[in-house]
């Protein structure tokens, strides 16, 4: 089979009632906006249940580059995505990771340790462990077996409710989809929640972050400790400045006749060794708007504001293409009251945006293409009506969100006194007291870990 029809009107299946159970003969036809992790985890998870799902994508191509960044996955994130497709996609995900950090370091910007979260107990299962993979890795993973269910080239304009109670989504374009339930997963800027939901508002944050990466050679391995070469460390700076170092180590399947064997389209796609790195403040400690600049202006300011810093990490700074440097405004979503449910829906960053502080972002996405999965399965197994499913969704989704946004926001707000010269110099030298206590009882690290591991997906 090819792509499905990209002009004019998509073939239609027969429209699903909304009030009714489904009958084990109607095929309940989603459609999504968007072909990013959540959009692609549940349209692999519609699949295997044999509902008619079809995802449509801005991108004009498959391998459009969307950034070459870690993205980290949780082992709620895990379970989510394991649950959502085929048993040989999550293997091929597992295979395409690097390999699971062991320690997740707290550090001074002199790289002095402040506190250290041995991982590499529950890094050493499969399911369990921590995961660092490639963003556009990740997703040329979850499009495998997808081909004849997304569209790309469909950059999303309106829908439309018909009185038979299915939506028409219309393109850009001028081409229409018509399906029984529209899931918008396009990310932060939804244009979906923009005409579903046209009270939820982003907020920024005042935080500003600029960020790189560059091959892992002899030279910029020599500038990581051994903790910050098998971890991901965290740096913890005077006026609220902060940073993450990570080390991006891939297995050797290139040369690997097994792992070509199986997956022969993969092995020129694998990710190279590398050093990421991520600086951010608050707007108003910047000394000029980080969102005019060039990438080697970004690199500069850099090193301008690392200048008392350890030079190891300017070296980083320093060594790395001003091509791959990159800024990014740290917004975050406006939790919102419940609303009432229709067949439009949202996922992901489209429904709550938060800030990368607790690095929850694409693990709740997946746990929403999970739950959201279950929903619309109880619905096409006639277990369900259609609204109640939905809502059932709706409800859960918003409780761990909200909370998930709420602790993430807790770490990137400028409005805290961290980020004011006195005062925050002063909670500074208060927060490195007391994860030195934590790092010193064995008790209290294990909870804090937990806590930690919780608001990443599994709360």
């Amino acid at each position: 089979m090819g792509w499905p029809s990209d002009s004019g009107i998509i073939p239609l299946s027969r429209s699903f009632p909304l009030t009714s159970h489904a009958a084990t003969s109607d095929i309940m036809r989603v459609l999504i906006i968007g072909a990013g992790t959540g959009g692609l985890a549940l349209a692999h998870a519609l699949k295997r249940a044999g509902i008619d799902v079809c995802v449509y994508e801005r991108d004009p191509v498959p391998n459009a580059d969307t950034g070459g960044y870690r993205v980290g996955i949780s082992p709620a994130g895990s379970r989510a995505l394991k649950a959502c497709v085929p048993p040989d996609i999550y293997e091929l995900f597992v295979a395409t990771c690097a390999r699971a950090p062991r320690y997740f370091n707290m550090l001074t910007e002199h790289l002095a340790e402040v506190l250290c979260f041995e991982l590499a107990g529950a890094a050493a299962d499969a399911m369990d462990g921590e995961k660092n993979v490639v963003r556009k890795t990740l997703r040329r993973v979850l499009l495998t077996g997808l081909k004849d269910q997304v569209v790309f080239g469909k950059r999303f304009a309106s829908f439309t409710h018909r009185p038979d109670a299915s939506v028409t989504v219309r393109f850009e374009d001028g081409s229409l989809a018509t399906g029984d339930v529209l899931v918008g997963a396009d990310g932060s800027g939804s244009a979906v929640r923009t005409q579903r939901l046209p009270d939820a508002r982003l907020d920024d944050t005042g935080i500003v972050s600029l960020g790189g990466k560059l091959p892992m050679t002899a030279e910029s391995k020599a500038l990581l400790s051994e903790k910050m070469f098998y971890g991901m460390s965290l740096i913890m700076a005077p006026k609220g400045f902060g940073a993450i170092i990570h080390s991006l180590e891939f297995p050797q399947h290139r040369t690997d006749p097994d792992f070509a064997a199986r997956w022969p389209s993969f092995v020129d796609l694998l990710d190279v060794d590398s050093v990421g790195w991520g600086l951010w403040g608050a707007r108003q400690n910047f000394p000029t708007d980080p969102a005019t600049l060039s990438g080697e202006e970004l690199q500069h300011l850099g090193l301008e504001l690392t200048r008392h810093w350890h030079p190891h990490v300017r070296a980083l700074i320093r060594m790395t293409d001003p091509a791959a440097i990159q800024f990014v405004g740290v917004r975050t979503s406006v939790p919102l009251p419940p609303w009432e449910s229709s067949n439009v829906t949202l996922l992901g960053d489209a429904i709550h945006t938060m800030t990368p502080g607790r690095g929850a972002g694409a693990n709740t996405a997946l746990r929403d293409a999970a739950l959201l999965g279950q929903r619309l399965v109880e619905v096409h197994q006639g277990r369900k009506p259609l609204l109640q499913a939905i809502h059932d969704y709706e409800i859960e989704m918003l409780r761990y969100s909200t909370e998930a946004v709420a602790e993430s926001r807790k770490q990137m707000n400028s409005a805290d006194l961290i980020h004011r010269p006195i005062v925050g110099r002063l909670q500074l030298a208060l927060m490195r007291g007391a994860m030195r206590v934590i790092n010193a009882v064995p008790f209290l690290k294990r909870r804090v870990l937990h806590n930690m591991m919780r608001v990443r997906g599994g709360n």
